[in-house]
């Protein structure tokens, strides 16, 4: 192994370590008795805090590439994808197992009380088609549909955003700065993707002019 596949290596056992701390302090504090007088609620939080910067950190490493030209992110975009993923199942796992007991009659009637409920749902089923198809032998067995199937992504933070502003009934300060963060880096990957179609469009009338002297 040369010194660059281990430096790789390397740095992806120190992101993989750095992303499972969060869930590893989670643990510690629920051993440990650390949660405060409702540490269901403390769980529910943190881990959908979590769900969401891990999901806004995986949708940033594009637009670093769009701006700045850094490809070393995308090196790491599907672990923390993943990370997402593992961190919305624990956000679900603490709502439907501590919270409800696997209660399906209590989840039912909270929908209509609670729609956020409904929304939660929505962004965790969204994800478990893209967290199954992240694999490489998946990639190349959808070809172009993968990158269509994974677009989902953009609809997954908006209704995790959105989520998150129905669930905070005082304090919309930190579900307000999620909605900044997406509505930038949303912006940029509209604008680039505008400006390529716009390369296209101005390249069609020099296409058919150069076309003329071929034929």
């Amino acid at each position: 192994m040369n010194q660059n596949k281990l430096f790789w290596s390397v740095a992806k056992v120190v992101v993989f370590c750095t992303a499972l701390s969060p869930f590893g302090w989670m643990v510690w504090d629920a051993v440990q008795d650390n949660l405060g007088p409702d540490p269901i609620e403390v769980l529910h939080f943190r881990s959908g805090d979590w769900t969401l910067r891990f999901l806004m950190i995986t949708l940033t490493c594009t637009p670093l590439k769009l701006l700045f030209n850094w490809t070393f992110q995308l090196r790491f975009r599907r672990m923390l994808g993943l990370f997402t993923f593992f961190y919305a199942t624990v956000h679900m796992s603490v709502y439907l197992v501590l919270d409800l007991s696997f209660s399906w009659e209590q989840m039912l009637e909270d929908v209509p009380k609670s729609p956020y409920v409904l929304v939660g749902m929505a962004a965790y089923l969204l994800l478990i088609p893209l967290a199954l198809t992240s694999t490489r032998k998946m990639i190349q067995r959808l070809g172009r549909n993968w990158k269509k199937l994974h677009r989902l992504v953009y609809v997954i933070a908006v209704l995790g955003v959105v989520h998150f502003f129905w669930l905070v009934k005082a304090d919309l300060s930190e579900p307000l700065i999620y909605a900044v963060i997406l509505f930038v880096l949303l912006g940029i990957r509209l604008t680039h993707a505008m400006q390529n179609k716009k390369i296209q469009l101005s390249a069609i009338p020099a296409l058919r002019f150069f076309q003329l002297f071929k034929n």
